[in-house]
């Protein structure tokens, strides 16, 4: 049944991909969609196992490299953490196969795109469930590889080429700082199998340099995948793929990896405070800044990405104070709300066929009554509204992050009210007011298929109910989701000091950040209903502040003025110095030499026999005087 979970996806896309366009596009639908709704069931089964008191299991299919001291095997392992991990990816993923076969139906390479992401899910899989780091690596670059054919899925629009290939290209950077820090634990530990390295962990001592400097690397990789500053800017441009792309892939699973490989290594966190700090400090700084610029995108899906990217962030605050099962559980309802809002935005974009800019939308909810209903929850989801999903996770995040810190609580809950600024927005924006989109996409615009409202419903039930899993003592529960985990995050909770909140603070933190949600919420009424604020249109003034954030920072143009143009530079200069008058000359004189050598050589084969007499007798005579001086 292990085997079985990653094999199937995999099976999956074999099948279409070498089937190619012969195969019916309802039967690649079929065969997709199945491969990944049996895994899930799978899933399940093994998910229910641990609920009821199995031990991990741990499944090894062969010995794949053995090489000196070192060996790795193909081999599983299913404990509580990669458990709730299949079944978010395995779920949700089937769920958006079902919204593709809608979204993508009139698409010609209606095949291929089934096919990729077949391939996507078993990667994936394999990331979460490699019982050791080299194949948790290639997982890591699977996904990675994945995400660039799915984000330049529409090849011939060379801006998605250039998307794809900025995404790869960052991927990159973050990833060799996860292989060298696979180096370093392999040379500490004399092993790269997760079991043996931990229980060896267990046994050092903390703050050691050399563990500071395994988790920075391994956090370097984070950042990339997971769209952490400095390497989050592939993540916006990611969007130019198709919009279950968006969802599946860089909202609801692969950029969680970072988190996962976190959460996964963090008895190897909890012995570095530096590396802690240095995670949280990226996570805060990550969730405001992300915030601020989504203040001002007018397209649906840059809003929503990097919201993903802000997210995200909370994650990591929420394992750089410790609160690893917090950090999990925010990525679950993560999952349920952001692949809502992406599909929800997806569906929108399919009634205005094509259309993503919200300046061109605007009184929807009447036509699209579903996709309306679903998008709004999965925006009080985000949004903190008790007793949305969002709500318990996000709160108990900052609750750990007030422990840890008031001024990183403080600036997590800004980052937080900002979500409910710009996700409200967003909501107003696209379903309130007067219709901006024109008489002819007006007169065109219905709602989606079944195919892509059935999975809306689902994962509105997810978004609305999620959140129960994280009950807190204090309204009754007993946080199940943090005790199934536990088994997972003991070795490292015992290096810190536990500080538990009276449920009077926590009460007081709650009633403050509500209040401040819903005031907000009034405020983005006013300004985008009542008053039906417009943003501006393209080319027009506007303040500095306003046109920062709308521009980003300027972040990709100082990248492209320090990184890119300088490289480009440097390469010119290598191209004329080191290629065209080292290398090239250097080839170019032997050729020459070569030319002059033959050319004197070739005289000696002139075939006159006389010559060659000659030459033969004086060989002769200096063979028998060589003789006789010896």
């Amino acid at each position: 049944m292990i085997f079985l979970i990653p094999i199937l996806p995999l099976l999956g896309f074999l099948f279409i991909a070498l089937s190619g366009k012969r195969l019916v596009k309802g039967f690649a639908a079929l065969i997709g969609c199945t491969s990944v709704f049996v895994s899930f069931c799978f899933s399940i089964t093994l998910f229910v196992k641990l609920l009821y008191g199995a031990a991990p299991m741990e499944a090894t299919l062969f010995r794949w490299i053995s090489a000196g001291s070192f060996s790795s095997s193909i081999s599983f392992l299913i404990d509580p953490l990669s458990s709730l991990m299949l079944l978010i990816i395995t779920g949700i993923g089937f769920l958006i196969h079902v919204y593709s076969v809608g979204y993508m139906h009139d698409d010609a390479a209606f095949n291929r795109f089934f096919s990729y992401l077949n391939l996507f899910v078993f990667f994936m899989l394999l990331l979460v469930m490699g019982s050791n780091y080299l194949l948790m690596f290639v997982g890591w670059e699977g996904v990675g590889l994945c995400s660039y054919l799915l984000i330049g899925f529409w090849f011939k629009n060379q801006d998605y080429n250039d998307a794809a290939n900025k995404a790869f290209i960052m991927n990159r950077v973050g990833d060799l700082g996860l292989i060298v820090g696979v180096i370093l634990i392999f040379t500490h530990f004399g092993s790269i199998d997760y079991k043996t390295v931990f229980s060896a962990a267990s046994n050092i001592s903390q703050g050691e340099w050399w563990v500071t400097l395994v988790t920075t690397l391994l956090f370097i990789g984070a950042m990339g995948k997971s769209a952490q500053i400095p390497l989050y800017t592939w993540l916006p441009d990611a969007m130019a793929g198709p919009t279950p792309v968006s969802a599946l892939i860089h909202a609801a699973t692969m950029v969680t990896a970072g988190v996962y490989m976190v959460a996964r290594n963090n008895i190897l966190y909890s012995l570095s405070p530096v590396a802690m700090e240095l995670v949280l400090v990226t996570g805060l700084v990550t969730a405001l800044f992300a915030a601020t610029i989504a203040l001002t995108q007018n397209d649906i899906k840059k809003v929503l990405a990097y919201s993903t990217v802000s997210q995200l962030g909370l994650m990591f605050v929420a394992l750089g104070v410790g609160a690893y099962a917090s950090g999990i559980f925010h990525m679950a309802t993560h999952a349920f709300f952001k692949a809502l809002l992406f599909l929800g935005a997806g569906s929108v974009i399919h009634a205005l066929h094509g259309q993503q800019d919200i300046r061109s939308m605007g009184g929807l909810k009447k036509y699209i009554s579903v996709t309306y209903v679903t998008f709004l929850i999965g925006v009080l989801a985000i949004s903190g509204i008790p007793p949305f999903a969002g709500f318990f996770s996000k709160d108990e995040i900052l609750a750990n992050a007030f422990q840890q810190s008031p001024v990183a609580w403080g600036i997590a809950v800004l980052a937080s009210l900002l979500t409910v600024f710009y996700m409200f927005r967003l909501l107003f924006l696209t379903f309130f007011g007067k219709e901006r989109a024109g008489e002819e996409a007006m007169h065109h615009i219905h709602e989606s298929p079944k195919s892509m409202t059935v999975p809306l419903i689902i994962l509105a039930v997810l978004s609305t109910v999620g959140g129960f899993m994280g009950l807190p003592e204090l309204f009754g529960g007993g946080n199940w989701i943090s005790n199934f985990l536990s088994p997972v995050f003991a070795s490292s909770k015992e290096l810190r000091v536990e500080h538990h909140l009276s449920h009077v603070t926590e009460y007081a933190l709650m009633g403050t950040i509500v209040a401040f949600t819903l005031a907000i919420i009034v405020f983005a009424y006013s300004r985008y209903v009542s008053k039906a604020h417009v943003p501006a249109a393209e080319g027009a003034e506007l303040s500095t502040l306003h046109k920062t954030l709308y521009r980003k920072y300027y972040v990709d143009e100082i990248y492209d003025t320090v990184i890119v143009k300088p490289l480009f530079w440097l390469s010119k200069l290598f191209d004329i110095v080191i290629e065209k008058s080292g290398i090239d000359r250097l080839v170019n004189l032997i050729h020459e030499s070569l030319n002059d050598w033959s050319a004197t050589f070739r005289r000696l084969q002139n075939g006159y026999l006389g010559y060659y007499i000659f030459v033969m007798v004086m060989g002769v005579i200096l063979v028998i005087a060589f003789s006789y001086t010896r």
